[in-house]
C-alpha cells in the first residue's frame, strides 16, 4: 500500500506537536547548530507542499521531530503522484476466498436460504448491541465460514448468487467489527477485505464503502493513522450521489475520525458538519439498508463529542457527552463504558480531576465484566490521562485501585 511523502510526514508530525512551520524551522536550525535564520517558514511550506525535498536538512528535521531518520529517508523516496489517488481497489484482498468450488456438491438454493442468512446476520448485529466481541466472536466466525461455504459449494441462479454475496458482505462487516472489538485486529482486517470483495462482486457500492469505512476506523484506532485516513477518503470518494443519507453520514463520520487521529482538526470539524447535513438531507429518499439502522442524529453527536475530546476542547465535548449518556440505554454496557471514558478524559482536560476520577471509576466498574478490547484500551487511556493529577486524593484512589 502506498505510504506518505516526506512533506506529508513532516506536516503530520509537526501538527501533532502543535508547532507552526516557523517554530519547526527554528528547532531544526537548533538541531543543525546553525543560525536560526538559516531556515524559514517558507522553506517548510515548500517541503510540505511537495514543491521541494529537504535532502541535506533531513537529519536535522528528523532530530527536531524526534523520528528515526530512516523513516524520513524512506518517505523521501515516495513521490507525490505515487500517493494518490488511492482507491478502494488498493485495499482489496489479494486472495479470493469467494472463488466458487470446482465441484459444487451442495444442493440448489433459492430466496428462502438467502432470507434465512439475512435474518441470522441481522440477529448478530442486534446481539452486538448488548454483547461484547469476546463473547460473540465464535458465533460470528462460524456464521461467516458457513455463508462462504454455502456460496462456494451450492448451486443457484444469478440473482440468488448476487444476494448471497451481499449477505456475505454484510456478515463480514459485523464479524469484522466483532473481531476488532475482541482485539483480533489481523483477523478483522482479513474479514473486512473478504466482505469488500463480496460487496464489489455484488456491485453494491454502498456496502463496499461501509466495509471500507469500518476497516479505516480500525486502522485509525490501532496506530495505522495514515492508512486509516487514506482508506476513509477512498471510501468517501466511492460513495455515489444517490446513496442513502445514512450511508453518506456514516462514511463522513468515519472520515472525520480519521482526520482527527491524523491531527487535521480543521478538516475533521468541517467533515462533521458535512455528515450532519447529509443525514438531514430531505431530498435524499433512497431507502436505507438494514445494517444502517443505528445511524441517527444521536450517533453523529457521539462522534462529534469524541472528536472534540480528542482535540482537547472540553467545553464542547463535556455537555454533548453528558447529553448523550443521559438518554443512553443501560443495557448497552460496552457503549456506556466507552462514552464515559471520553467524558472522563474531557473532564480531566477541563481541570476537573475529582469528577474525572469519579467517572473513571464507573468506566472501570462497567468494563470489568465486558469482553471488549475497546473498553480495555479506553480504560488505559483514562488512567494515563489521570496520572497528571495523581496528587489529588480522589484520583490517587482510583489509580491505586486500578493498579
Amino acid at each position: 500500500m502506498r505510504g506518505e511523502t516526506v512533506g506529508q510526514m513532516i506536516k503530520r508530525l509537526r501538527v501533532a506537536k502543535g508547532w507552526s512551520q516557523a517554530s519547526l524551522a527554528a528547532k531544526t536550525c537548533l538541531a543543525a547548530g546553525v543560525d536560526s535564520g538559516s531556515l524559514t517558514r517558507q522553506d517548510f511550506y515548500r517541503w510540505e507542499a511537495g514543491k521541494r525535498t529537504p535532502r541535506e536538512w533531513l537529519p536535522f528535521i528528523a532530530a527536531a521531530l524526534e523520528v528515526p531518520l530512516a523513516e524520513m529517508q524512506i518517505a523521501a523516496t515516495i513521490k507525490k503522484e505515487d500517493t494518490a489517488p488511492v482507491t478502494l481497489a488498493d485495499f482489496l484482498s489479494d486472495t479470493d476466498a469467494l472463488q466458487p468450488s470446482q465441484v459444487r456438491q451442495g444442493r440448489r438454493i433459492g430466496a428462502t436460504e438467502v432470507a434465512d442468512l439475512a435474518a441470522r446476520v441481522h440477529s448478530l448485529r442486534l446481539a452486538d448491541d448488548v454483547v461484547a466481541g469476546g463473547d460473540l466472536i465464535g458465533r460470528a466466525l462460524r456464521d461467516l465460514r458457513s455463508a462462504i461455504k454455502l456460496y462456494r459449494e451450492s448451486t443457484y441462479a444469478g440473482d440468488v448468487g448476487r444476494a448471497l454475496l451481499v449477505q456475505i458482505g454484510e456478515l463480514a462487516q459485523i464479524s469484522g467489527w466483532i473481531a476488532s472489538d475482541a482485539g483480533r485486529h489481523d483477523e478483522a482486517d482479513r474479514i473486512y477485505r473478504i466482505g469488500m470483495s463480496a460487496a464489489k462482486q455484488a456491485e453494491d457500492a454502498t456496502l463496499v464503502a461501509n466495509l471500507a469505512g469500518s476497516l479505516a476506523y480500525q486502522y485509525s484506532n490501532t496506530g495505522r493513522v495514515t492508512d486509516g485516513l487514506l482508506l476513509a477518503r477512498a471510501a468517501w470518494d466511492s460513495v455515489s450521489g444517490d446513496a442513502p443519507a445514512e450511508a453518506k453520514a456514516l462514511t463522513l463520520d468515519r472520515l472525520a475520525w480519521a482526520q482527527t487521529k491524523a491531527n487535521d482538526s480543521r478538516d475533521a470539524i468541517r467533515t462533521l458538519g458535512q455528515a450532519s447535513d447529509a443525514l438531514a438531507d430531505d431530498a435524499n429518499q433512497m431507502p436505507s439498508p438494514n445494517y444502517l439502522y443505528w445511524v441517527n442524529p444521536g450517533e453523529l453527536q457521539v462522534m462529534e463529542a469524541r472528536v472534540f475530546t480528542e482535540l482537547h476542547r472540553p467545553l464542547r465535548a463535556v455537555p454533548q457527552l453528558r447529553e448523550v449518556l443521559s438518554r443512553y440505554e443501560v443495557a448497552h454496557v460496552r457503549e456506556t463504558a466507552l462514552y464515559l471514558s471520553w467524558l472522563a478524559v474531557a473532564l480531566a482536560d477541563a481541570n476537573e480531576p475529582e469528577e474525572s476520577a469519579a467517572t473513571a471509576e464507573r468506566v472501570i466498574s462497567l468494563s470489568s465484566d465486558v469482553a471488549s478490547e475497546r473498553t480495555a484500551a479506553r480504560v488505559r487511556v483514562v488512567l494515563d490521562r489521570l496520572e497528571e493529577y495523581r496528587d489529588v486524593p480522589e484520583v490517587r484512589a482510583v489509580l491505586d485501585y486500578a493498579a
